[in-house]
């Protein structure tokens, strides 16, 4: 889990790299194009065909899913460029919160006082990174803001769909549905790459799926609430490659806003770990 997390950082750091320098629409558009032929080829190396993995009984909710991921992905890579990866990712650390509030009204799953309490925290703890009472608020900042929102709703839908499709079906419907999206929308933004930007292309096609397979790697071996706490460290690997390598700050209030949104995270798995447990 640790691994893939660093994988992910990597990824951001690249997708920042080309989105900075071509179209960010190409961008999502070429990794999808990646992400699409191996969900194929997983598909087929694992039943010999792609109908087992493509069934489901419900195609337009699976649909809709792998929409919200696939705008979740641009308008996160939006936000690396506009807003830098550190704010971005301090930001989007409140998305298990978010879907902890959201479980509730959508899932039917009970979220107890201590847990609303600790999302009150956390939302608390975004405002310290906002700072919206000391400089006006950029509307950049609404990008880091609605890719943690899109995210935490296409986790929650994935669970939902969880309860009729498996896990196969619905990685093969998130991969074939975001590339003919970002295909329909890309191809309006082509623009010719540099042969060295190329080879990063490649490397950010790779570390997609490496990153995916590591992480499906994870969940096989031991329980989602177990491993969620590591994914935080993707934070911190991003923060140090955005100050290393893109020169990037670390603010006061980013850093004391990102580290309560963790701790009221971190309380908030313990909670639902402690809840399953007894259930």
């Amino acid at each position: 889990m640790i691994s893939a997390t660093f994988v992910f950082a990597m990824q951001d750091g690249i997708s920042r790299h080309l989105a900075g320098e071509y179209n960010a629409f190409m961008v999502v558009m070429v990794r999808y194009w990646f992400f699409a032929a191996f969900v194929l080829f997983l598909a087929k190396a694992r039943t010999g065909s792609i109908r087992p993995a493509a069934k489901t009984s419900q195609p337009m909710f699976q649909i809709f899913r792998s929409l919200l991921l696939t705008v979740e992905i641009c308008v996160a890579v939006l936000s690396f460029v506009y807003v830098g990866l550190i704010q971005t990712m301090a930001i989007f650390s409140v998305n298990p919160l978010i879907v902890a509030a959201l479980s509730g009204p959508i899932l039917g799953e009970y979220v107890g006082l201590r847990r609303w309490v600790a999302i009150g925290v956390g939302f608390f703890g975004i405002l310290i990174v906002l700072q919206p009472g000391s400089q006006a608020l950029e509307l950049t900042l609404l990008l880091p803001i609605g890719s943690a929102v899109l995210f935490a709703l296409y986790s929650i839908f994935t669970r939902l769909g969880a309860r009729k499709d498996n896990a196969e079906t619905s990685f093969f419907w998130t991969g074939i549905v975001g590339s003919i999206f970002m295909t329909c929308i890309g191809m309006f933004f082509w623009e010719p790459m540099a042969q060295s930007d190329w080879i990063w292309m490649g490397i950010l096609c790779v570390t997609g799926v490496l990153g995916h397979f590591l992480l499906i790697k994870a969940y096989e071996v031991a329980e989602a609430s177990g491993l969620q706490p590591f994914t935080y460290l993707h934070l911190v690997f991003v923060s140090v490659m955005a100050m290393t390598i893109f020169g990037e700050t670390l603010k006061s209030t980013t850093a004391i806003g990102a580290s309560i949104v963790i701790a009221a995270g971190l309380y908030t798995i313990w909670r639902e770990r402690r809840a399953a447990s007894k259930a």
